[in-house]
């Protein structure tokens, strides 16, 4: 039992905390292809293109730091260019440009992100329907005194609109939330965890590139 809340603890954190991180990488890659690739004639836009792949290099690394805890293994960090000795400030400053890797970092950032929200809804929702129902019983008769309101799915369920039916309909909905909260949820983790793993991890590494990231 403890082990079952700790993963429903992990998959809750890792699509809720995930969805801010995927909002932001979302803006960053967008804003930094458009303004890149519309100024990139006049080279004034590879600066910005370059500093968009290092911004989206950061957060893919934030992703990449929550996968395991998800995936239960750990994940293996690309390799990335380094600065060569000496360079000058133009090839420092296009350094980010020059990893493979940094196309599938900003990609993921625009790819991701309707997995991201999709993953912290669902999320939110069975949360919601768990907490909502399994408590209605306390707050449930209050609400059935309320004047006009709707009893339609006990009635349709041929239960009656006594307010017997209404909380204990209302409840067994939340019930149902309940039961299904840990396969739910961590199937909406799983998929963008999945996600995250083929894109940010799949790049081919070296023994003096790749780091090694456990759950912590």
């Amino acid at each position: 039992m403890t082990s079952l809340r700790r993963r429903l603890a992990t998959d809750t954190r890792y699509a809720l905390l995930g969805l801010p991180v995927a909002m932001a990488h979302f803006c960053v890659a967008v804003a930094g292809i458009a303004a890149g690739a519309g100024g990139a004639v006049a080279f004034v836009g590879l600066p910005i293109l370059s500093g968009a792949a290092a911004v989206a290099r950061s957060l893919s690394d934030v992703e990449r730091v929550a996968l395991p805890g998800v995936l239960g293994r750990s994940v293996a960090r690309p390799s990335y260019t380094a600065v060569p000795a000496g360079a000058g400030w133009f090839r420092r400053l296009m350094n980010p440009l020059t990893s493979g890797q940094a196309c599938l970092d900003l990609l993921y950032g625009i790819v991701a992100f309707p997995f991201s929200l999709a993953a912290a809804v669902v999320t939110l929702v069975w949360w919601a329907g768990a907490i909502a129902g399994l408590t209605f019983p306390v707050y449930g008769w209050i609400l059935a005194r309320i004047p006009g309101n709707d009893r339609a799915l006990p009635e349709l369920l041929g239960l009656g609109t006594g307010d017997l039916a209404f909380i204990g309909v209302n409840t067994a909905v939340g019930v149902l939330f309940a039961l299904t909260l840990v396969p739910v949820v961590r199937t909406a983790a799983l998929v963008k965890a999945s996600l995250g793993q083929a894109m940010l991890t799949r790049a081919s590494y070296t023994p003096a590139g790749v780091a090694g990231l456990t759950a912590g």
